[in-house]
């Protein structure tokens, strides 16, 4: 239902992808992917539109594992997936992070813990993100959390203790509220840590 009219341009480029994931092997990882997509939108989870070399996929857009259609902007799919190079498919999904878990394990009870991994990259903690994740730690409301990151300036390289100098706001909830000090400063210590994304 993603199209009105199924064209030619259509049809030969999903029998083209088709043919590709199929001879691949990898027809199961798009079917599992799209159940746990499915799952997440049938309980109202936030599920991001697509990032990534998967949104260059009309069968990813087909089986709406993403929202944005390949041939309206000329995407290609070969930078996802490419029948001259053997590589995984890597399809970059994004949750609403409060509900993550929920699809987590939703997939784990359907294909057994024996057969499900999360696999992980890292980057560092920046400021904002360690506000974020001490805050939620220590349950604050994403409210109370929102509002004290927002006071950390969106510039390269800021620190918390860069935005303690330069935000006067950030600063005072520092020196009056003892939960704001203790999140900022336990924040402090993480930060530049490496984290999972």
């Amino acid at each position: 239902d993603r199209y009105d009219k199924i064209t030619d341009e259509i049809k030969e480029r999903l029998e083209y992808e088709l043919g590709v994931i199929k001879s691949m092997e990898y027809v199961d990882y798009f079917l599992i992917v799209w159940d746990f997509i499915r799952y997440a939108k049938e309980k109202d989870i936030m599920v991001g539109p697509g990032r990534g070399s998967a949104v260059g996929s009309l069968v990813a857009y087909a089986l709406k594992i993403t929202d944005i259609d390949p041939l309206r902007y000329s995407l290609i799919f070969e930078r996802f997936l490419n029948p001259e190079r053997i590589s995984m498919p890597d399809i970059d999904i994004d949750f609403c992070y409060e509900r993550r878990e929920e699809v987590i394990d939703y997939v784990v009870g359907k294909y057994g813990s024996d057969k499900v991994a999360q696999i992980v990259t890292f980057g560092t903690m920046a400021a904002r993100g360690a506000i974020r994740d001490v805050g939620r730690a220590m349950n604050f409301s994403y409210k109370e959390v929102d509002f004290i990151a927002k006071r950390i300036p969106m510039e390269l390289g800021i620190t918390i203790k860069k935005a303690l100098e330069m935000n006067e706001k950030l600063r005072e909830l520092y020196e009056t509220d003892d939960d704001v000090k203790e999140l900022i400063d336990i924040s402090r210590k993480v930060e530049g840590l490496p984290r999972h994304t």
